[in-house]
C-alpha cells in the first residue's frame, strides 16, 4: 500500500492560498487593535514607540489587504470580528493584581505584540515563497522588511519591561 494516494483531489492552490490570507487578514485585525490598546495603556518608558509601532502595523495591514486584493480575496468580516473578541477575552485574566495595572501586564502584552509581528513575518516569507505572478514580491519584501525591523523594536521594550517588572530593586 503506498503512501501517496493520488485518488483523493488536491485541494486547489489558488482556493488554498485566499484561505490562507483571509485568515492572516483576520488575526491582523486584531493585532492593530493589539497594538493600538498596549499603546492607549503602556507606562510612559514605552508610550511613544508603541504608538508608532501600533501605526506601523496598521499600514501594513493595509498593505496586506492590497496583497489579498490583488488575487481576489476580500476582508473577513465575520473572521475578523471573531479574532478581535477573542483578544478582548484575552485581557480579561488578571497578571497578579486586581485594582491596579501590573509591570507583569507590560511584559505579557510586549510579549502578545511579538508574537503577533512573528506571524506577520512567516507569512510574509510565505507569500516570498510563492511564484504567483499577482503577488507583488517588492511589496511583500517591503512588508516583511518593516516586520522584522518591528520585532527588533518590540524586543528592546519587552526587555526594558522584564526588567522593570521582574528584577529586584537596588
Amino acid at each position: 500500500m503506498s503512501t501517496d494516494d493520488t485518488s483523493e483531489a488536491r485541494p486547489d492552490p489558488d482556493e488554498l492560498l485566499k484561505v490562507y490570507l483571509r485568515r492572516h487578514l483576520a488575526a491582523s485585525a486584531g493585532g492593530v487593535d493589539l497594538f493600538r490598546r498596549v499603546a492607549g495603556s503602556i507606562p510612559a518608558f514605552a508610550r511613544d514607540e508603541v504608538v508608532r509601532l501600533a501605526d506601523d502595523v496598521a499600514a501594513d495591514r493595509r498593505g496586506l489587504l492590497d496583497i489579498a486584493g490583488s488575487v481576489g480575496v476580500t476582508q473577513p468580516q465575520v473572521q475578523e470580528t471573531i479574532t478581535r473578541i477573542g483578544q478582548q477575552l484575552g485581557r480579561l485574566h488578571p497578571a497578579g493584581t486586581l485594582l491596579k495595572r501590573s509591570p507583569l501586564t507590560d511584559v505579557i502584552e510586549l510579549e502578545a505584540m511579538k508574537a503577533a509581528t512573528n506571524a506577520r513575518i512567516l507569512g510574509f516569507r510565505t507569500l516570498q515563497e510563492l511564484s504567483d505572478p499577482r503577488l507583488d514580491q517588492r511589496h511583500v519584501a517591503t512588508l516583511l522588511e518593516r516586520a522584522l525591523d518591528q520585532e527588533e523594536r518590540i524586543e528592546l521594550l519587552r526587555v526594558e519591561a522584564v526588567h522593570r517588572a521582574l528584577r529586584p530593586q537596588d
